[in-house]
């Protein structure tokens, strides 16, 4: 099956790098217009330039709940439609639970759980109204995993991985596909918190996925036929297993 994407519209959030990004380049050369959400409009601008009329850049600080609440209506207002949203923005905490900055889990809880919600709230009547849609959420093999080292964040991934699979029943009806899609560790600014050392081992091993591994999945997930919903694929290097 081709990957067109011709005359799709997707909104991806936290897109001006890492996941996001990787999926913003991914549709935009499958032929979709793109709006890339993020706080970053520096980082944004030659992403835009490089696609031209394709890649929208639309700068929204998501922890804003005013400016979050208008991502939908100026998506909207730009393209006119909204046929995928990549709920992709994230931030991690990792580490002993003991040592953590609760204004850090605060503001982490609030991103990675939250916003998805407001975000998919706010696109749902639209994609209902014209009987069709994908939705697609960046999760973490932590959602499937209880994974000690990083317990916030985890619960975090958990939490909405049971919103993923929840939301879809609800709203396959409409011709709403939702689904999301949980990698190990990726090579992003999200292991900016990790120890140096544990970096560098899991560089060295093998442990971590590139983001266009990601995105390719994404793809894959897009790309299937309506009558198909894939609700969740789990990435992560080979040697997990071992």
């Amino acid at each position: 099956m081709g990957m067109t994407m011709q005359g799709k519209v997707a909104v991806v959030t936290g897109a001006a790098s890492g996941i996001g990004l990787a999926s913003s380049e991914a549709l935009l050369e499958a032929g979709a217009r793109v709006v890339l959400v993020d706080r970053d409009k520096a980082a944004l601008a030659p992403i835009c330039k490089k696609h031209g009329d394709a890649a929208i850049a639309l700068v929204v600080d998501l922890l804003d709940p005013a400016a979050c609440a208008s991502l939908v209506p100026r998506a909207l207002e730009m393209m006119g439609q909204i046929d995928i949203l990549h709920a992709n923005a994230g931030t991690y905490v990792g580490g002993e639970l003991v040592d953590a900055d609760t204004t850090a889990i605060d503001r982490m809880l609030n991103l990675n759980v939250n916003v998805v919600m407001k975000n998919v709230h706010d696109v749902l009547p639209h994609m209902i109204d014209r009987q069709t849609g994908d939705i697609v959420v960046t999760s973490s093999l932590a959602a499937h995993f209880p994974t000690p080292w990083e317990p916030v964040y985890a619960s975090s991934k958990w939490a909405i991985n049971c919103f993923v699979q929840t939301v879809r029943r609800q709203v396959f009806k409409h011709g709403i596909r939702v689904g999301s899609v949980s990698p190990g560790p990726v090579i992003s600014a999200l292991l900016a918190d990790w120890p140096e050392e544990k970096l560098k081992d899991a560089k060295a091993s093998g442990s971590l996925i590139e983001a266009g591994e990601v995105a390719d999945a994404i793809m894959f997930m897009l790309t299937r036929q309506r009558g198909l919903t894939i609700r969740d694929v789990i990435l992560m290097p080979t040697n997990f297993d071992l």
